[in-house]
């Protein structure tokens, strides 16, 4: 049996940027009359190459624009790659960004139902994991007011709550854990070691160097857009905290 849960092939994510806007209608004539283009490619990912086992803690570091949010929104299906082979094998769970998938009229309890649905789960087995959602959440009568109200650290206290209570093999955690106070923190935490211990996939993103020590053996590099070490997670450590230099 393939204990592949995710496989990066030569991976490029390409993006077209504007370099500049016009400001006056007579400047976007001259500037296409003088064949300036106003567009430019830029590269994310470069040719990245991994793959991810079944039960694997894998930390991503590097820099701003390195591409580790790309990779993840990558692996959660958000892009899809300009080129090169991507596979991704079982349910996953993503924490990529605050506020993503709530819709800010409705309750918080209806956007469970509605995050639910949008990761697969029946009403049924929504139902069944309402109240252990809430309970994790420890949002109070917050729970029945519309997530437009929320503040940071609630929108990541539900968005952790519904993500890890589905059960995914995959979950993707993207430095979200840095908002809501630290009893919280620890207690999410606590939920992403369980995960970890009954083999589950894990792939974090983060700035907190020690945390990604604390739970992730292996780590991947990403400098400008290309993978440059994919090792044990001290030996990684040390060469990110080298660029930094």
């Amino acid at each position: 049996m393939n204990s592949t849960r995710i496989r990066f092939e030569n991976v490029v994510q390409r993006f077209r940027l504007i370099r500049e806007r016009p400001d006056t209608l007579r400047e976007a004539f001259t500037r296409v009359f003088r064949n300036r283009s106003q567009v430019c490619d830029f590269e994310a990912l470069k040719g990245v190459t991994f793959t991810i086992s079944n039960g694997e803690a894998v930390g991503i570091v590097g820099r701003n624009g390195s591409g580790k949010s790309t990779t993840l929104k990558i692996i959660a299906g958000v892009y899809r790659p300009s080129s090169g082979v991507v596979e991704v094998s079982g349910k996953v769970a993503a924490l990529i960004e605050l506020g993503a998938g709530f819709h800010g009229d409705l309750t918080g309890r209806e956007n469970i139902v509605l995050n639910g649905l949008l990761l697969g789960l029946s009403r049924q087995e929504i139902r069944a994991r309402e109240e252990k959602i809430i309970e994790f959440a420890e949002l109070g009568d917050f729970i029945d007011s519309p997530v437009k109200q929320y503040s940071t650290g609630m929108y990541m206290r539900l968005g952790f709550a519904v993500a890890t209570e589905i059960d995914p093999e995959i979950l993707l955690i993207d430095e979200i854990l840095a908002v809501g106070d630290l009893a919280f923190q620890q207690k999410c935490m606590a939920r992403i070691e369980d995960f970890i211990r009954r083999g589950k996939t894990v792939i974090m993103v983060s700035h907190a160097l020690p945390r990604i020590q604390q739970l992730c053996p292996r780590s991947l590099l990403l400098h400008e857009g290309m993978l440059i070490a994919d090792a044990a997670t001290a030996e990684v450590v040390t060469r990110y905290e080298e660029l930094l230099c």
